[in-house]
């Protein structure tokens, strides 16, 4: 069998694959292992098992290869080196058993259920079997929507067409498949069928969104009981997890007991978590894609319990992940590192069930009626704040401002960046403003009724009052590095529990507010917060620390550079949107 980078179309590909498949059938050859059994015993020949009997395994790449990622909508796109890949990827395929994997993306009968097929090379089935056991099991007869082949070898690969970085991946989402190569990390394959899946939830009616979803009751202050569907948007590294898979115990209500006077266990229970990273967000429903989460590790402790029960049972799949004294697996980030520097990106496959707060389903059973923003910033933002207005929800969601995490990569690690939508490297097929449009409407069309979606923009891993310099006309905050982790310079952060408080009191009711000194009632500031002090209110409030002009001009060169990227990564969106922060 014969083919040229001049058979590389992009159906091409697919056509000489299954003449590969087929020529080998022909031949009494075996060219599929369709959806073996047996993955994870071969996986532990090269895997650690540790002291509580789970496994992990490790990465040649400990982040994902953004960089080297392209979309391709149509043959006139494809260019010498994409060709040139896809025939290296194929005269790989030719020569070994591919590993054929099938599973559901989304629940059977969900809005946005996806039928998908992962083609993993047979030298890495910990890949296979950790994204099978993410997902929910798929039928092999059934043909896919989407599929992904995965070829974690070196293939002589090219450039990105004009750019220094090395080609890794190729997705087609007009033809529903992905190319990946060059990198072991378990992310690629993950992420890599959730591209697919966030465009096919814009097909279907909704909007793909980098969100976490978890439900719980809430007493609220007038005694009546309110069921809260709740999404947390948010990058890598930014606390998406963190908040959005919290869980109120025994534990942590005496924590919240000795710190603020408060046992939220009195006014949260039915707590259920559902996803950690994507959603499809619809109008009278949340839905998500996976049975299990592929969740950072870094730091976690009993505090946040749900994680840590599942992330520490024995059905735990980790990658990148060390060992304490004992053999046991540990998240300290003491032992591990990447490119000399203390591993601040490690991850676990754990089943939701195993967290012990898991009802059985992955969608919501209400309408999203909470929608929290993880923007960390450093000099002009305050700890917390509640959003009014729908234009300025919407330009938050189309900012995807954050601050860089090692897990994003190792570039401009505590810089603060955009990344539209918070998913601007999973967003295809759909345009980002086509998203926020569809978004946008639905925080309009529920404006003013009894479901309508409550808006908070909370700042996690960022500083209020951090040090910093205008350089060239923009705010350059202070860095150090302490034990290898670059940290702002002074200022101070609110807690992960201060962050759950003020969460719990918003669902309540409990929190007064007053318009934002320079946006007015489009944006609303905590006045009072039962259990935290007015102190602490104080510190958590920037222009305690910058004066009014100060703080104005932070927000205006933070404004002038959001509508640069805007410009670049979201074009098509609305001047109501676009404009919506203006002072």
């Amino acid at each position: 069998m014969a083919f040229t980078t001049k058979d590389m179309t992009i159906n091409g590909f697919l056509r000489i694959f299954n003449e590969i498949i087929e020529s080998k059938k022909a031949a009494g050859l075996k060219p599929i292992q369709n959806n073996p059994k047996d993955l994870l015993k071969r996986a532990q020949f090269y895997g650690t098992q540790f002291k509580n009997k789970s496994w992990g395994w490790t990465s040649n790449i400990w982040a994902r290869s953004a960089k080297g990622s392209v979309v391709v909508n149509s043959d006139e796109e494809l260019k010498p080196e994409h060709r040139q890949l896809m025939l290296r990827v194929l005269e790989h395929i030719l020569c070994q058993p591919m590993i054929q994997i099938d599973a559901n993306l989304g629940e059977p009968g969900s809005k946005a259920e996806m039928k998908a097929r992962l083609y993993c090379d047979p030298q890495f089935p910990d890949i296979a079997h950790r994204w099978q056991e993410l997902n929910i099991k798929g039928d092999p007869n059934c043909e896919p929507d989407a599929r992904l082949f995965f070829i974690p070898h070196y293939l002589e690969n090219p450039n990105v067409p004009g750019k220094q970085d090395m080609l890794r991946v190729i997705r087609f989402p007009k033809h529903n498949y992905t190319i990946v190569t060059g990198s072991s990390y378990q992310g690629e394959v993950k992420k890599g069928f959730l591209s697919h899946w966030i465009y096919h939830v814009y097909k279907r009616g909704g909007t793909g969104e980098h969100a976490s979803l978890k439900e719980f009751t809430v007493k609220t202050n007038d005694g009546k009981e309110k069921r809260i569907a709740m999404c947390v948007w948010g990058l890598t590294g930014s606390g998406k997890s963190t908040h959005g898979l919290y869980i109120v115990d025994k534990n942590s209500s005496e924590a919240f007991k000795k710190n603020f006077g408060i046992d939220p266990s009195e006014f949260i229970s039915e707590q259920a978590v559902k996803n950690d990273d994507i959603v499809g967000v619809f109008k009278d429903q949340v839905v998500s894609p996976e049975k299990g989460s592929w969740t950072k590790t870094e730091d976690v402790d009993k505090t946040q319990i749900g994680i840590y029960k599942a992330a520490t049972s024995p059905n735990a799949l980790h990658e990148n992940t060390e060992w304490s004294d004992s053999g046991d697996v540990s998240f300290a980030g003491k032992i591990l590192q990447y490119h000399g520097k203390p591993n601040q990106n490690s991850r676990t496959v754990l089943m939701l069930k195993d967290t012990g707060y898991f009802d059985g389903s992955v969608d919501s059973s209400v309408p999203l009626n909470m929608a929290i923003f993880v923007s960390p910033g450093y000099t002009s933002d305050f700890a917390w704040l509640k959003i009014k207005d729908s234009d300025f929800a919407a330009k938050v969601l189309a900012d995807g401002r954050t601050v860089g995490h090692p897990a994003q990569g190792r570039e401009g690690v505590g810089k603060v960046k955009y990344a539209t939508r918070y998913c601007l490297p999973f967003t295809m097929g759909a345009t980002n403003a086509e998203h926020v449009k569809r978004f946008h409407n639905f925080i309009k069309d529920r404006e003013n009724t009894d479901s309508s979606i409550e808006i908070y923009l909370i700042n996690t891993t960022g500083r209020v009052g951090a040090e910093y310099d205008w350089v060239d006309g923009a705010p350059k905050p202070r860095f150090k590095e302490i034990n290898g982790k670059t940290k702002p310079v002074g200022g101070t952060g609110p807690t992960i529990e201060e962050t759950e408080l003020f969460l719990f009191q918003a669902a309540r009711g409990e929190i007064t507010y007053e318009p934002h000194p320079l946006w007015g009632d489009k944006v609303l500031v905590p006045k009072s917060i039962p259990g935290i002090s007015p102190e602490r209110l104080k510190e958590l409030n920037p222009f305690n620390y910058h004066s009014k002009d100060e703080v104005k001009k932070l927000l205006d060169s933070q404004i002038k550079t959001s509508k640069t990227f805007l410009s670049k990564q979201c074009p098509g969106l609305a001047n109501e949107i676009f404009n919506a922060m203006d002072i």
